[in-house]
């Protein structure tokens, strides 16, 4: 009987041993989230897919938790002093306010960025290849020449782009000095009106009136007034570019040469994986997009309304 009564005692153990080592092999990915527009939520989805493709499936050896400060930048610390206290073994900080954050708070967990135009410039890694310290991550550098290619292309005689930026945020100033450097190389110049608060954007987009041949929105928190942006573009009759595709679809922008999203994500999700399976910081380089994650989509409605040439590798959506 007490052999028996053994037998199962250690059955039961080996059990519950079974058990604690499925619960340890569950890892907590942490996601800080800039706000809820598609682009960034097209970068989760390509995280999650990343992962899943990689072998871990969600709630099974890896579960997420997200948080989203809907752009409100007092939310941010908040947010990522309450996720580091469930000790994630990969923190994904999306957005570049987010990621200085962090970067200045956390040393003991991988950070991963994610969506983050010039992740130099923001100085959250010294070198585009090389990672610093524990944070390393996956860059939305968008083709400017290419975008200003396509523009040309579909409307030659445009010569100036017109830019709202957030004047409190660096990724930004960044895109601005990329732009203007890039429209000069072209032969095309740069209107970049300044925005210090989000309920100003209707008045600040009048300035481009005259001025802009294009409006172009890049990977910024002005992603979120897009709709405003646009409305105000139409009363002007400038086209929009955009720097995603979901706005096209939504008729909000003519066009896009933009990074796909989802690509951004997947780039980020290998980071992520290979940091789950014991991969130090140090090896792991920060990812920026190839002309292969960008991809050109063109709204047809508008196409016709601004008499444009549809280019031969666009997407065209109704």
């Amino acid at each position: 009987m007490k052999k028996k009564l053994s037998a199962i005692m250690m059955a039961a153990a080996a059990l519950l041993s079974g058990c604690d080592s499925e619960k340890q092999e569950t890892q907590l990915v942490a996601i800080v989230n800039y706000g809820q527009i598609p682009p960034l939520q097209a970068t989760i989805e390509g995280i999650k897919k990343e992962l899943s493709e990689s072998g871990y499936a969600e709630n099974k050896n890896v579960r997420y938790e997200v948080a989203d400060i809907a752009f409100d930048h007092t939310l941010i610390p908040q947010a990522v002093m309450n996720l580091k206290n469930h000790n994630p073994k990969v923190m994904v900080v999306i957005s570049t306010p987010i990621a200085q954050f962090a970067k200045g708070k956390i040393r003991d967990i991988p950070l991963v960025y994610s969506a983050i135009t010039d992740p130099v410039d923001a100085k959250l890694v010294n070198s585009p290849t090389e990672s610093v310290d524990n944070v390393t991550g996956s860059s939305d550098m968008q083709s400017l020449k290419g975008l200003l290619a396509l523009i040309q292309k579909m409307l030659p005689q445009a010569k100036t782009v017109g830019m709202l930026y957030a004047t409190s945020d660096c990724n930004d100033t960044a895109l601005i000095n990329k732009m203007r450097s890039e429209t000069e190389a072209v032969g095309m110049s740069l209107v970049a009106i300044p925005v210090d608060q989000m309920r100003d954007i209707p008045i600040r987009i009048q300035e481009l009136n005259g001025k802009a041949d294009v409006i172009y929105v890049g990977a910024s928190g002005l992603q979120s007034a897009l709709a405003v942006i646009s409305g105000e573009a139409a009363k002007m009759n400038i086209p929009v570019f955009n720097m995603e595709e979901q706005s096209v679809r939504d008729g909000l922008a003519l066009a896009t040469f933009g990074v796909n999203y989802e690509s951004v994500g997947r780039n980020t999700g290998k980071l992520v994986t290979k940091l789950l399976q014991g991969a130090a910081v140090k090896d792991l380089a920060p990812i920026f997009p190839r002309i292969e994650d960008h991809k050109c989509f063109v709204n047809k409605k508008l196409a016709k309304k601004f008499a444009v040439t549809i280019p031969e590798n666009a997407t065209v959506v109704e």
